[in-house]
């Protein structure tokens, strides 16, 4: 119980002292998939900022699936000074998808699976006002996947014959837009 107690004190007072962004992302909303996350201060020239981005689409053009579900926790490094000016950060996370890859969008084949991505973002921070902030960025790397493959027009079965999962390992630009972000505290 001591240490539940320590480390809530603990991260009560970073908290306290730390400035923290909640933050959606409005170029994805465009597109109907939501990306929201939240970003604080965890040093002098450095942040913590984790976001969840989900595709809940059946399909984008009339057979082929586009769901997915990502998280990435990323840690951030302002050049200039917190939120303000240009940054870097560097992350790793999980996704789940169901989705046409690239190289099949002229075929009847679709994946269905998980995998994990190891990447860089690099962004721009706009300060508005006080309390509000665009946050622009653009990120990246690489993505390792574990999926089945199946076809989309019916035919029973999959189209890979992997014993347990096919897998896919692929550099890959997977991130990017502009985030509204406003200050909590």
């Amino acid at each position: 119980m001591k240490k539940i107690l320590i480390l809530f004190v603990l991260f009560s007072s970073v908290q306290s002292q730390s400035q923290t962004y909640v933050k959606f992302n409005a170029a994805t909303a465009l597109f109907a998939i939501p990306n929201v996350g939240i970003e604080t201060s965890i040093g002098e020239k450095t942040t913590f900022s984790v976001d969840v981005m989900a595709s809940f689409w059946e399909s984008f053009n009339g057979h082929n699936p586009m769901k997915f579900y990502t998280l990435t926790p990323e840690v951030r490094y302002h050049f200039k000074e917190k939120y303000n000016g240009f940054y870097v950060g560097g992350h790793a996370g999980p996704d789940i998808y169901e989705i046409q890859k690239w190289n099949y969008w002229d075929t009847n084949k679709y994946e269905h699976g998980f995998g994990y991505r190891l990447g860089v973002t690099v962004g721009y921070n706009i300060k508005l006002n006080d309390k509000f902030l665009l946050d622009i960025f653009a990120g990246g790397g690489w993505h390792q996947g574990f999926y089945h493959g199946y076809y989309n027009d019916g035919t029973p079965g999959r189209y890979e014959k992997a014993a347990n999962w096919n897998k896919s390992g692929e550099w890959l630009p997977y991130r990017g837009g502009v985030m509204l972000s406003y200050k909590l505290n």
